[in-house]
Parts: C-alpha cells; structure tokens; sequence
C-alpha cells in the first residue's frame, strides 16, 4: 500500500510526514543489511531513534498545536490533520516494531557471538549482580531522587526524552502509592559488568568480551534501598517524549539572544506529545500517567524494551571494536593545497583557480587553515562569516577569535535559531563578541542557513577578497561524516555578491540583484524558475534537455509542477533526494520522465547539486537549499555557480553519474511513495557511490 491518500492531490504530491518517515525507514534498513559491519548496525539503529525522537518533537507536535487550535488545515495531499495523525500513528507503530524485533532477533544474538553482550538484569551471574549493585550503590543511588504522588505531593514534571520508573509501592497498613523514578540521563544507560567465563573450543579466536546490562534494570532491582519500610509491588518503565520546537517571538525582543536563552528554558516543559511504555504496564498506570500529562489514548505508544534505541549510540562508541565498524578513512587534500608554505600561500592558490571540496572525501582541514591563514596575515583587513551550526569543538571559531586577536575586522551572523544547536551557538557568541568580534544574529523571521566566508586582503594597490562557499555547516567533526561541497573563489562577481550579502545581513541593505549568487528570499525562487523553464522550452521547440538534482528534500509544491511540466514537454528529469520527497515518480501522462532515487550510506548525503543540460551548454549551482518553502521564502540561502570545467566535469561524470549508477545503497522510488532497493543485475558490477569516490 502506497503512503499517499486517495484524494483528488494525491495524484499529484505525497504526504510531507509520511515520505519523512519513509526516510527513517531507509535508515532502519542499514540496520537490518548484513551487508553493513555489526556495530555499525548498531549505529544505524540508534540513529533511527534519534530520528524518530525528532520527528516527534518537532513535526507532530506542529501538527497536534494545529489541532488544539481547532484549524482545519489540509496537506497538498489532501490529508486533513486527523488523517495525518492517524497515518503517522500507524506508521510510526509499524516502523518501532520492526526496529525491535532487528534489535532482538539480528543484532543481539549477533553482537553475542562477537563476544559482546546485553543482558537483562535477571540474567546475569551472581558475580555480575554484585558488580551492578555496588555500582548502584556508588554511582547511581547518590543522584536517584524518588518522586512520590498523592495529596501532599504533585504529580512530577517528566523531562523531555527522559526515562523512568513507574513504581507501584505498599505500606505496612496495605495501602498502595505510585512514586516515579528518573532513569538520570548523566550516567550511561549501559552497565558494564565483567564478562563471565565461557568455555572456548580448540583453536577460537579469543576477541575481548564486554558485557553490559541496562541502567533501569539495575535501579529496579535495588528500590528496595529508595523505598525503606515499603513494599516494591511493581516497576514499569515508561519515557517521555515533548513539543520542542520553540516558538521564538522575535518581533517582541528587544535582545534575541536573551530571549533565545529563555526559551530554551521552556523547551523542557513543552507538552507531551509521546508516552512510551511496555506491554506489561498496567491499564490503572498507563490511565494515571494519561490523566496527569493531559494525554489522549492515541499519543501513547505500547512498544518493548528497550524505550529510547538512541541509547545504543553508547554500545558504538564504547565498544573498542574496528573489525566490527566501517574501515577508518583518510580525506585526501586537494593537489592545489597541498605543499604550501611561506612562498606560496592559500590565498596564491585561490587566485590560480577556483578549488572544490568535497568533503569527507577530501579533508576540511583546508577550510579551517584558510581562517587560520586569514587572522595570521598582516595583509588581511577583515573577515565575515555566517555560522548556522559549528559544533562543541569549532576550530572555525577558534580561528575567528585569533584574527580578532590580532587586530583584524571580524564580523560574524551567528544563527541562534539552529533547531537543537541554539545553547552551543549562544556560547560561541558570547566568546566571540568578548573578543572584540562584531556578532549579530541574524535576520527578524528569517533563518540564515547560507554558508560563506569571505576574507578582505590588501594586495599592493588593490583589494581582493577571498571567498568559501559551501552546501554544509562550518562544523569540523560532522564534516568527516556529512557529505557536503565547497568552493574557494577570488572571482570579483562573487566577492562583490558576497560583500552585498553581508551588508544585507549586517545592516539595513535592501538588494534585490546579484550579480552570480542566488539568494534566498530574494532572488533564488525565480532564477531557479526560470532555469527549469527554459529547459522546459527548449524540450518542446524539440530540443534535448537533462535536469539532474540532488537535494536532501523536495517538498515545494511550485517547484514540483515545474518538473512534472518537463517531464511532460520530454525533460529528462533525474532526482536524487535522500530524504522527503512529495513528487510522484513514473506516474502516466504526469512524470514518465522523472525518476526519484534515495542514498542512504556510511556518510550523510547532505550537498546539494542543481546542474542543468541541454544543447547550449551545461549549468551547474551548489548551495545550502532545498526545494521547499522554507528554504526557498524563509531563510537566506544562497546557491553559487560552478564554472571551471573541471569541476563540472567532476560533478557531472563523477558524482552525479556515480550516484545515478548505485546499486547497492539506492533505493528507487516507485509512483505509490515506496521504494525498492536496487541490486546488481544480470551480471553487472556492483557500484556504492560513497565507496567509489573513497577510492577515487
């Protein structure tokens, strides 16, 4: 059965939700792949979690706020917002129980015989049981705080994500209490014990064991020491999951980041949109944590142990097993980089030619050295950035704060409204305005997602600026596991687009032309129009055309009829889209000409690539947008062109023709919103993109 509805639009989009959790399906896939090393499996399985936890937080309690505020909003689909609660429900119901049962029937009995072992608290030896209750004693207990309810003690806040302890408890007269216990997320979920002792035949191989048991089990199996003088009757473990997309209500600040700090406070008491339990948890419990977290019989979920797979992140890292994960890989540096020293620096190196990056392939090392090289040189006047999301560790911001240091003119957009990555942005501002940088945050109601830097030098008589441009975040770990495109130019019309960028974001600038960027909102929704529509005329005066994109997600519905119009004129359409797409594929008289092909691998398929071909030549952009509205009307973004035909060679026949080829990580999408995985066929050679542009 397809994930559309039977509306009249279904015909023409899918349902935004379900192709979201269609990609979360994707991702459990990984896995369920043998194909893929056994902890590496785990990773994927514990990416899923995450998934699912966000998708909860922000995109189902958008649509339960639109519920509780009686709108009557229908998808492009045709889906009302019931329709698309029911859907999500019975997906999301379908896709946690297959997770479970890869976690309990693959991946357990699995990671068993690579001598790594979960186990129930029940299960463990003697030994093992002692080893758990002394940690219980020494680490856990300290920081157990148990909640009681009745008259004279409020029903407790349960924090988002959180997992706890229902508790049913006796006293000695044989009345019953319900307490609740938090499961403290400070301490690891996973319990390592000593692995018993295990007979070995003659010859095994003797890999180190690590054994583990689970945080709650251990907990409850030592309440008796939080409940003295009481009877533990029973323990259901239940996890919470709330509302956090906050609302920011940026035309009433007077200080953003002020306000931003204090919203991220009410992050955690947004309302619950999930209650996970397990099938043993009695009705008058589930009824009780219903009744006091305002909770219909729809928002709970009755799943297994264990709640909360994201934990099993822990296992991945924990667990000093490479012969069970992705063999390491080295980036490579681009031969133009490669060698500089005191006579030939990177800026010498921009100026021969434009250089691409294709990260994680090739090392993002150049990127932060380009900063580094900027705050060192006494030829450098000034430097402008946008950060969207950098991460804990950001050697890019260390190199901003260096040429802060040493006197050069830095100004920085640091976006606090990065869903999830608000708290360290706030951080990294404060340092950087401490420094003496010129910060500022961003548009009222736009998000800037763009990626630039540009660094002003003064070369003799003249001034030349330097330019970074990139489809991924200023973020040095996730850049080894994203995979993203950048670019170092000095070509004049950019450098100029991008100090009329900046002067947009910094101050009052109103500039509706640029000379070769695409911006967002300004200027990008109609080139990217008028791109498609002359591909579109010229595949009906009978000429050849060719679109291929790559994109994280299609959702825009303008920009979907414009490539079901060329299909329709005999566009040769081919998408790449990882994640959410609501175009329909193969559909007669509609799109026979479009093919949708998702990859899902070891690296995050983040760039995006915008190439256009026909018999006047080929275009190619990059850049940080998506085609949906929200990038396309509600964010600064800008997509850049590349022009040296060595790279549109590269992106053409290397990348793009190699993802196109994939038949071991791509799944084609079939017209009804589901996709089939490819295999080899007929004898042809097996090709994974990632694996070929590591090897290239």
């Amino acid at each position: 059965m397809g994930i559309w509805s039977t509306r009249h639009n279904s015909s023409r989009y899918l349902n935004r939700e379900l192709s979201l959790l269609e990609f979360q399906r994707r991702v459990l896939e990984e896995a369920e792949d043998e194909r893929n090393p056994l902890l590496e499996r785990v990773k994927f399985l514990a990416i899923f979690g995450s998934n699912m936890d966000e998708f909860f937080m922000v995109r189902v309690s958008g649509i339960r706020e639109q519920i509780e505020a009686q709108l009557h909003q229908v998808s492009p689909d045709g889906l009302t917002l019931h329709e698309q609660m029911a859907a999500i429900r019975r997906l999301s119901l379908e896709l946690y129980q297959r997770a479970l049962q890869c976690f309990h029937r693959q991946l357990l009995p699995q990671l068993r015989q690579a001598s790594i072992q979960l186990l129930d608290y029940d299960h463990l030896t003697p030994g093992q049981r002692k080893q758990a209750d002394q940690y219980f004693h020494e680490f856990v207990y300290p920081v157990l705080t148990p909640l009681a309810l009745d008259p004279g003690h409020p029903f407790p806040h349960i924090s988002n994500l959180s997992l706890n302890l229902a508790v049913i408890i006796r006293d000695s007269k044989g009345n019953e209490r319900f307490a609740r216990v938090k499961v403290p997320n400070i301490l690891p979920r996973l319990v390592p014990v000593k692995a018993a002792a295990r007979k070995r035949a003659a010859g095994e191989a003797t890999p180190s064991s690590h054994c583990f048991t689970w945080l709650e089990q251990v907990i409850a199996a030592n309440l008796d020491d939080l409940f003295p003088g009481m009877q533990v009757v029973a323990v259901h473990p239940f996890r919470v999951i709330r509302d956090a997309d906050i609302e920011i209500r940026e035309l009433e600040a007077d200080d953003l980041l002020e306000t931003i700090q204090q919203t991220l406070h009410q992050r955690k008491f947004g309302s619950v949109v999930q209650l996970a339990t397990c099938e043993e948890m009695p009705t008058l419990v589930r009824n009780l944590l219903m009744q006091n977290m305002e909770l219909y019989p729809t928002d709970v979920y009755t799943l297994g142990h264990p709640l909360g797979l994201s934990d099993l992140m822990q296992l991945y890292e924990s667990v000093p097993r490479p012969d069970l994960k992705f063999t390491p890989y080295r980036p490579a540096v681009p031969v133009e980089l490669r060698n500089l020293s005191g006579d030939r620096s990177i800026f010498d190196a921009i100026r021969e030619h434009n250089i691409l990056l294709h990260h994680p392939y090739d090392s993002f090392d150049p990127v932060v050295e380009f900063l580094r090289a900027a705050a060192r040189d006494p030829q450098v006047l000034a430097i402008k950035q946008t950060l969207y999301r950098v991460g804990k560790q950001a050697p890019v911001v260390q190199a901003l704060l260096e040429a802060a240091e040493h006197g050069k003119q830095v100004a920085v957009l640091v976006e606090l409204k990065a869903r999830f990555d608000e708290e360290s942005n706030i951080g990294w501002a404060r340092a950087l305005e401490q420094a003496g940088v010129h910060v500022v945050y961003g548009l009222v109601g736009l998000k800037t997602h763009c990626k630039v830097a540009m660094v002003v030098r003064q070369e003799g008589a003249r001034i030349r600026r330097y330019v970074h441009l990139s489809t991924g975040n200023y973020n040095a770990t996730t850049a080894r596991i994203y995979e993203d495109i950048g670019m170092f130019t000095c070509d004049e019309d950019i450098g100029a687009d991008a100090t009329d960028l900046f002067n947009y974001l910094t101050g009052y600038s109103n500039k509706r032309e640029y000379r070769k960027l695409l911006v967002a909102p300004v200027n990008l929704r109609q080139r990217m129009r008028e791109l498609i529509q002359k591909h579109i005329d010229l595949a009906a005066a009978g000429r050849p055309a060719h679109l291929i994109f790559k994109m994280n997600s299609l959702v825009d519905t303008e920009m979907i009829d414009l490539l079901y119009e060329a299909s329709r004129a005999g566009v040769r359409v081919d998408l790449l889209v990882r994640g959410i797409c609501c175009l329909r594929p193969g559909v007669k008289d509609l799109s026979e000409n479009i093919t949708v092909t998702s990859i899902v691998g070891r690296y995050l398929e983040h760039s995006r690539i915008y190439y256009f071909w026909s018999p006047l030549g080929e275009e190619v952009y990059l850049g940080s947008a998506d085609l949906m509205p929200r990038n396309l009307d509600h964010r600064v973004e800008v997509v850049f062109p590349v022009e040296r035909q060595e790279h549109i060679r590269y992106l053409r026949d290397r990348v793009l023709e190699t993802y196109l080829r994939d038949n071991r990580r791509a799944r084609r999408m079939m017209p009804d919103g589901t996709y089939q995985r490819l295999f080899p066929q007929n004898g042809e050679p097996a090709i994974d993109a990632q694996e070929t542009l590591m090897r290239r």
